[in-house]
């Protein structure tokens, strides 16, 4: 026996197996929820010291997002054919390679250029982790191994803008990147040492080029169209133009999937309630939440004064309750099912959106304290049985792609949200600031209404900044409130199509051979 053979044999034995495996996945799912928020925080840094403009810096953020939200459904099925092990590594190296030419960036194009590539490296990498977990774990753990995944992800988002802070201020911008580095070094060791490979045995392993290349161009159009919708007008030809192509790239892609003997995604998946299910609630959720962080998040730092890091500290009540909520929530749903944590967890979150949309320019923290912990709780109800409910309705064979289009759900809902609100936000401001400043001319309340995501107007008189807080205000309130009514309505999708009891799905021989060897 090498002395290899030894050490795995020592450490990792049949028994533990899968339980280092999840701590692999957990890993690699912390490096990309922790890069997520971090980047947030160094963004002054990085337009100091590069030199960057605001273009660049969006585009720090919107190349990132591109392509790990165009690629999430082909990574996965790249998963399901090729080796889901196989192709989280890829994506693993991917990540830590890209983020170390981050941190040499000397330019803003070479920061924008290897924050695509790092979009690429997550991509592979996130449908690849709940896959792997769903093919470790039998169906009645698999709650519990979930929640613990989902668990950690809410870990690195509540350290996330108190490390990135933290690192920026007393060490440098590049030093969010290089952090990656020794996570993905644990990950990929980990992985070699604990981690079965599996694979989709029963279809060959080819690529479906047409299904690839229309998912493809649809997403990105629809991406690019919801990030920048707001900055190039919702009505401009661009915009327009993107949409169009998004709607011809995504029915190509539908049609192509019908005519071909093993399609990229099986839309027979939809015919499972559970499966349908979650992936509106999942869309739901992001939109209604991600939205709100983001803009939230500009109240606290904006209109209240607060730092990122004061700003960050402050969101940690939220994350922690999530950190304990989403474990225990994974561990019961495997005993009572999905559908009435998802519920719960939703009505929670659509009362702390309601508590939270009646906010003043010197609303007490202590006020909305209770809010973040109520939303906590109701996101820790949601996501990990959420996760559960569309892992457990498909074959184990098809979970890659399946973890895909869930993850999908979730970055389309999410950008889609923050564009919306963006735009509800300018709209309602728009109207309050006709009224309250109706000696300003047409161009200059446009040109306030379309800054008011700052929260202030910048360098003008007391009267004017005060009426662009109010009118900031007085959208956001209204927008907290219509995502409570999306909240809501994510509650009644999930008690509706959500079955009682998630099934066991039936497995073909291959799969349950496949199953047999994983340890399923």
């Amino acid at each position: 026996m090498t002395s290899q053979a030894a050490l795995r044999t020592r450490f990792v034995n049949e028994d533990n197996r899968r339980w280092w495996t999840l701590a692999a996945m957990c890993f690699a799912l912390f490096m990309i929820m922790l890069d997520n928020t971090v980047v947030n925080v160094a963004l002054p840094s990085i337009q100091t010291d590069l030199g960057a403009s605001i273009s660049g810096l969006e585009w720090t953020v919107n190349a990132y997002t591109l392509s790990f939200a165009v690629l999430l459904v082909t990574g996965g099925r790249l998963g399901d054919l090729f080796g889901r092990r196989k192709m989280f590594l890829f994506g693993v190296v991917v990540f830590g390679a890209s983020s170390a030419l981050i941190a040499l960036a000397q330019s803003e194009a070479w920061l924008v250029t290897f924050r695509a590539v790092q979009g690429i490296g997550a991509a592979f990498m996130m449908p690849a982790t709940l896959s792997i977990i769903s093919n470790a774990f039998p169906p009645e753990e698999r709650g519990k191994a979930i929640g613990t995944w989902a668990g950690v992800s809410a870990l690195a988002l509540a350290i996330g803008p108190v490390v990135g802070g933290f690192l920026v201020e007393n060490v440098s911008w590049q030093s969010i990147f290089l952090l990656n580095l020794p996570v993905a070094a644990v990950a990929v060791v980990v992985t070699l040492f604990a981690t079965h490979e599996s694979r989709d045995e029963t279809a060959p392993p080819s690529i479906d080029f047409a299904g690839v290349s229309a998912i493809t161009v649809g997403l990105a159009a629809l991406v690019l169209a919801l990030v920048q919708g707001n900055s190039w007008g919702w009505g401009s030809g661009r915009i327009v133009g993107l949409l169009a192509v998004a709607v011809v790239g995504l029915v190509a892609f539908a049609v192509a999937e019908t005519r071909v003997s093993n399609p990229m995604v099986d839309f027979k998946f939809f015919k499972s309630r559970s499966f349908a299910g979650a992936n509106m609630v999942a869309f739901i959720v992001s939109f209604a939440m991600l939205a709100t962080f983001f803009f939230f998040a500009l109240y606290l730092q904006n209109v209240r004064g607060y730092s990122p890091l004061q700003t960050g500290v402050r969101f940690l009540p939220m994350t922690v309750v999530i950190i304990f909520a989403g474990p225990i929530a994974g561990r019961l749903s495997d005993k009572i099912g999905p559908r009435p944590l998802m519920t719960a967890g939703l009505v929670l979150n659509a009362i702390s959106l309601f508590w939270q949309g009646h906010l003043e320019v010197d609303t007490p923290y202590t006020t909305l304290l209770g809010s973040f912990i109520l939303m906590g709780l109701g996101m820790g109800l949601v996501m990990s049985p959420m996760s559960t409910a569309a892992m457990n309705s498909v074959d184990a064979t098809k979970a890659g792609v399946a973890s895909g289009v869930l993850s999908m759900s979730r970055m389309v809902g999410g950008t889609f949200g923050v564009a919306a609100m963006g735009a509800l936000i300018s709209g309602l401001g728009r109207h309050q600031l006709d009224q309250s400043l109706p000696q300003l001319s047409a161009d200059a309340r446009e040109k306030l209404a379309d800054g008011l995501g700052a929260g202030a107007a910048g360098d003008t008189t007391a009267q004017v900044n005060s009426a662009v807080q109010d009118a900031f205000l007085y959208a956001l309130n209204d927008s907290l409130r219509i995502a409570s009514l999306v909240a809501l309505l994510g509650a009644v999708v999930a008690w509706v199509l959500i079955e009682p009891t998630t099934p066991k799905r039936e497995m073909t021989p291959e799969a349950e051979a496949e199953a047999e060897l994983v340890g399923v």
